[in-house]
């Protein structure tokens, strides 16, 4: 199925999203037998994105979207959800509002025998590649190219 850019949908989506306060966090069309495109929102507001947010979204996405015709005429269904908790870090803002908190890392190799850890992000580093984390008294930077997937640590107490 013949299919419009992420980055021409997204385009034509970001005023739907700045008009209801929230930023959209990814766009993922999938093709098969049930085709879908599903927008994951995102907001700094408190208690994150919720049911109405989503709805609302939804409502106000359809005929931006009918205009659009992002499938060239073919059906499929739009999907409006959160990234939820444990999101990956995906833009410099993800980094940076989570500087000083508690990340889930996960590696490519191995770093001092582990693939998998928590630390304390410190820095953020674009322009140079990397993040600076604290883990108990070490700290230790790692390229973002030695990354898999950092997230937010989620505390289910």
């Amino acid at each position: 199925m013949k299919v419009k850019s992420v980055q021409e949908i997204e385009s034509a989506l970001l005023p739907v999203a700045q008009e209801n306060g929230v930023e959209i966090y990814e766009i993922v069309f999938k093709q098969g037998r049930n085709p879908s495109l599903t927008v994951f929102l995102d907001t700094d507001r408190e208690g994150g994105i919720d049911l109405d947010a989503c709805e609302k979204f939804h409502n106000a996405a359809d005929p931006v979207l009918d205009d659009l015709d992002p499938t060239f005429g073919q059906p499929y269904t739009l999907n409006v959800s959160s990234p939820g908790l444990d999101r990956p870090f995906k833009k410099d803002k993800d980094y940076l509002r989570n500087i000083g908190k508690r990340v889930e890392i996960k590696l490519y190799a191995p770093y001092k025998g582990e693939k998998f850890f928590e630390a304390v992000l410190l820095e953020y580093n674009p322009g140079a590649g990397n993040v600076t984390l604290e883990r108990g008294a070490e700290k230790f930077k790692l390229n973002l190219n030695q990354i898999v997937k950092m997230s937010q640590a989620i505390d289910f107490e």
